[in-house]
């Protein structure tokens, strides 16, 4: 039987919201840049079949693990941020990001022969013309590696939750996530995982494994039913051997499976969604900053759950306040959690 996650008391959100301030997130993976490059077009180029972009306004974000630090620090976490960059311009606009919003890049390893990954969209009348990557995606040199574990092991003790960040973009590796999970577990410290394609069997022993609904159909095969099969989730679970399962799944929300063996429904609270861009990073963020927080599985997803409602509403890539997660939490819900008359879900 899968239930609806029901809402915990407005108490118990203040007290998880306050409770996230402070606490130490490290978050492992690909960090990239987000470049925009937002212009006009009125006609076609004369030495191929496409549009002249007239570009008006640049600017770039943090993408990748380096947005989900950003959200860890808009919540009042620590976010502690593993991963390599190039050393080049695009390595030192990530660093001037990070500064602007008060996350140490010290954990950071800069590698010569590498570019920073780098996603640069060309935009022309409010639609993508075309996305342009700079990158090297190849495993990281032994060397290059050794130095990121070194990273790692300086600060992994002091994390209060870990985030593994995984865009294919060569940084996580079998041995490196296997090295991760145990230490973090060895200190009882939570793990959650957002997984690619070519990894996905490698995250056993993390706390949450949280894909999204293509990507789980993906690994799993034509044999995975998540709609017809009550106990498609249980057994996913099970073969990643992981001890809880969150897939998201867009306008429908999310689905969870715990260790226990319960398995919860919980709806989208989006009201409009404007831009998808960036909400399995909001997901991740909130995630491992409830359980750092103390939060139990359920109420880390539950507010997660909400703060991915209200990034989707938003332009582009963005952040998402506590006070804005619980401003709507107090339009749906009364004080120990029963949904107002007329409420919007």
């Amino acid at each position: 039987m899968t239930d609806i996650l029901a809402p915990p008391p407005r108490e118990r959100v203040e007290q998880l919201l306050a409770a996230v301030r402070g606490r130490r997130v490290m978050i492992i993976g690909d960090v990239m840049l987000d470049r925009y490059l937002v212009g006009d077009t009125d006609r076609l180029s004369p030495e191929a079949p496409v549009p002249v972009v007239a570009v008006r306004k640049a600017r770039q974000s943090l993408g990748g693990a380096a947005n989900v630090a950003a959200n860890v620090a808009v919540l009042g976490g620590v976010a502690m941020l593993s991963g390599v960059i190039g050393e080049d311009e695009n390595g030192l606009l990530i660093r001037r990001e990070l500064a602007q919003k008060g996350i140490d890049d010290r954990y950071l390893v800069p590698v010569v022969a590498r570019p920073t990954t780098t996603k640069t969209r060309v935009i022309a009348r409010g639609q993508q013309v075309v996305r342009i990557d700079e990158e090297d995606d190849a495993p990281l040199e032994t060397n290059d590696l050794a130095r990121l574990w070194a990273a790692v092991q300086a600060t992994l003790a002091s994390a209060d939750a870990v985030v593994l960040e995984d865009y294919n973009k060569g940084v996580l590796g079998p041995a490196l996530i296997r090295d991760v999970i145990a230490a973090a577990r060895r200190r009882a410290i939570p793990v959650v995982v957002d997984p690619k394609f070519l990894h996905f069997f490698d995250y056993s022993g993390a706390t949450v494994f949280k894909p999204n609904r293509r990507e789980l159909e993906a690994a799993l095969g034509a044999a995975f039913d998540l709609d017809g099969d009550p106990s498609a989730l249980a057994r996913a679970r099970e073969r990643l051997a992981v001890d809880n399962l969150l897939v998201t799944l867009g306008a429908e929300g999310m689905a969870l499976v715990t260790a226990e063996g319960t398995r919860w429904r919980i709806p989208s609270k989006a009201r409009e969604v404007f831009d998808v861009s960036g909400a399995g990073d909001t997901v991740t963020a909130w995630m491992a900053n409830g359980l750092a927080a103390g939060a139990t599985i359920a109420e880390a997803a539950f507010l997660a759950n909400y703060a991915a409602g209200i990034e989707v509403g938003k332009a582009g890539v963005a952040t998402v306040l506590p006070e804005e997660v619980l401003a709507a939490y107090e339009e749906q819900f009364d004080a120990i959690g029963r949904w107002r008359r007329g409420g919007a879900i």
